[in-house]
């Protein structure tokens, strides 16, 4: 019965030492501007991506989100 403690007790402490470790994982900070400017392209691009391929223009309807296309 000790040994199921002992074991309760080292598979509990590992997965509270990930959790822990995963959540302050996420909320550093960035070494350099790589990462932030990876993000921002990506983000760039995810905005891009949801005006070109938005219902109006899956339809046909001529709208563009270049900002330098000529629009009369």
């Amino acid at each position: 019965m000790v040994e199921l403690g002992i074991l309760l007790f080292a598979l509990v402490s590992c997965v509270t030492f990930l959790v822990v470790k995963l959540l302050r994982r996420s909320n550093r900070r960035t070494e350099n501007a790589d990462g932030l400017l990876i993000e921002q392209a990506r983000r760039r691009q995810a905005t891009d991506d949801r005006w070109t391929y938005n219902s109006a223009s899956v339809h046909n309807a001529p709208l563009t989100h270049d900002p330098n296309a000529f629009r009369p």
